[in-house]
C-alpha cells in the first residue's frame, strides 16, 4: 500500500475540487485521494469508486507526481475542427450572402468546402465566429 501524506491545503482543495470541479474524471481522481487520506483500503476505495484498481493506482502515481495540479490535468485533446480551420473561407462566402437558416448555412458550406455538418455543429459554428443566421 502507498503511503501518502496530505497537507491541510491539499485536504482542502481536494475537498472542494472532489464536488466543483467542471469534469467528472478530475472530481472522481480528486475523490479517491480523498478517501485515500482517511485510510481507506485501496480496494474499497475502488468499488466505492466504481474504477479497476489499477485506475486508483494511476491516481495515486500522478498525484505522487504532481500533486493537486496533476489531479487537474487531462490528456484529451480532442477532434480536429475542420471548420474552424476554413473559418476565413466559410466566413468570407457567408457574409457576402448571409444565410436565413442554419439548414441553409449548412448546406452551403457543404456546397463550398465538401464538409457535411451536423446543424447543432453548424449553430456552434456560426455563434463562435460571430455569424448568425436569422432563424
Amino acid at each position: 500500500m502507498r503511503q501518502i501524506e496530505f497537507s491541510a491545503e491539499e485536504l482542502k482543495q481536494l475537498a472542494y475540487g472532489s464536488v466543483h470541479h467542471e469534469h467528472a474524471i478530475v472530481r472522481r481522481r480528486m475523490q479517491a485521494m480523498l478517501l485515500k487520506s482517511e485510510r481507506l483500503p485501496h480496494q474499497k476505495i475502488a468499488k466505492a469508486l466504481g474504477i479497476s484498481p489499477t485506475t486508483m493506482r494511476n491516481y495515486f502515481d500522478l498525484f505522487l507526481e504532481g500533486r493537486v495540479e496533476a489531479l487537474k490535468r487531462l490528456g484529451y485533446k480532442g477532434k480536429r475542427n475542420l471548420l474552424m480551420e476554413r473559418k476565413d473561407e466559410i466566413i468570407g462566402m457567408l457574409e457576402a450572402n448571409p444565410p436565413t437558416t442554419y439548414k441553409e448555412a449548412q448546406a452551403r458550406i457543404k456546397e463550398a468546402t465538401g464538409l457535411l455538418r451536423s446543424l447543432p455543429q453548424v449553430r456552434e459554428f456560426l455563434k463562435k465566429t460571430g455569424l448568425r443566421a436569422v432563424r
